[in-house]
């Protein structure tokens, strides 16, 4: 499979991704980056993730806060809001209705 495929795929289900790593709580944009890549994504690139999250904050689905730390920059955290919750849910369920659309299409074509 080509590289171009993937990042096509990643891109559209990015947001929905970000949205789904906040749900255990606030997080800041490299440690984001660090969990999506342990679950199989690959590294992400700054300038792949904040326009992302920059994107969800504009619609009001995260909250972001600055805050000051003792060592090095200061981090913006970002966290899941009301809405953003509402949105996932129903973006989760139409992905995973879609990515059984898919997986039968490709089941019947022999493809496991």
């Amino acid at each position: 499979m080509s590289a171009d495929r993937r990042a096509s795929w990643f891109k559209g289900v990015l947001d929905l991704l970000v949205l789904a790593s906040l749900t255990d709580g606030e997080s800041y944009g490299y440690e984001i980056a660090k969990r999506l890549g342990a679950a199989g994504f690959g590294q992400i690139k700054g300038g792949t993730l904040y326009p992302v999250l920059n994107r969800l904050e504009e619609a009001d689905l995260v909250a972001a806060e600055f805050r000051a730390t003792e060592k090095g920059p200061g981090r913006r955290y970002y966290s899941l809001t009301a809405e953003g919750r509402e949105v996932l849910s129903e973006q989760g369920e139409l992905w995973l209705a879609f990515d059984g659309s898919v997986r039968e299409v490709l089941a019947r074509a022999g493809v496991r």
